[in-house]
């Protein structure tokens, strides 16, 4: 594949996001679409004292957001829920031009450099965040 969007550090993300299971019991799940492209995401989450501590998903999409679906499940495990939030945004930053590299919370976030310059795509990436977001929402309605 020669479009640079597809580099071989995306591609070996977007091979392990499709190996991501749903998880059998989450504490919370969540499903977005991306009306424009297709893609599909349901992710779970098991949460235990405000930490991630599993992390599942099924992914119908592009291989963007396979690779955001992994980095989400390899670097959400044992983080405070918060912080998966706040990975959001910094990605939606970065993605944007208003973050650097520097201000990802977790350094395979740097691998969607490319994607920075094909606003159209920025929707790929941010679809795994926008589940987890969603799932983490009802995660504060049932608690509240």
């Amino acid at each position: 594949m020669t479009d640079p969007l597809y580099q071989a550090e995306i591609l070996a993300l977007a091979k392990q996001g499709r190996a991501v299971d749903r998880l059998e019991s989450p504490t919370v799940t969540a499903r977005v679409d991306n009306p424009i492209c297709g893609d599909r995401i349901t992710i779970d989450l098991a949460v235990e004292d405000g930490r991630i501590t599993a992390v599942g998903a099924k992914v119908q999409g592009c291989a963007l957001c396979q690779a955001a679906t992994a980095v989400i499940a390899e670097e959400a495990i044992g983080v405070p829920a918060a912080t998966l939030e706040r990975a959001g945004t910094a990605v939606a930053g970065y993605l944007a031009g208003t973050l650097g590299e520097g201000d990802l919370p977790w350094t395979r976030l740097s691998s969607f450099a490319p994607v920075q310059a094909v606003r159209a795509r920025h929707d790929c990436v941010m679809l795994p965040f926008k589940a987890a977001s969603r799932a983490l929402a009802s995660l504060e309605a049932v608690s509240s």
